[in-house]
């Protein structure tokens, strides 16, 4: 995978459904783009949709897409935590 120097800190909403007996977890703005997966846990969903989340904010930059107006964006280095 190729390294994009932007940095830029890419800020989006997570949903998680229940989907049997795993989770789904997807962002709005991206998923027509690809921003969908499951896990087992919730957990696992969480840490899955971040890289996707990733390859398709990489993908979009590369191939010189805008970012989707719902997607925030900023030029600092940003922590999210999630309790």
């Amino acid at each position: 995978m190729k390294y994009i120097a932007q940095n830029k800190s890419y800020i989006f909403r997570v949903s998680l459904e229940p989907d049997g007996e795993s989770w789904h977890a997807f962002i709005p703005e991206l998923e027509q783009k690809g921003a969908s997966t499951w896990g087992h846990t919730k957990e696992e969903a969480i840490r899955n949709i971040q890289e996707v989340a990733q390859m398709v904010i990489e993908e979009l930059i590369e191939s010189g897409q805008q970012i989707p107006s719902g997607v925030k964006v900023s030029d600092d280095p940003v922590v999210a935590i999630t309790l």
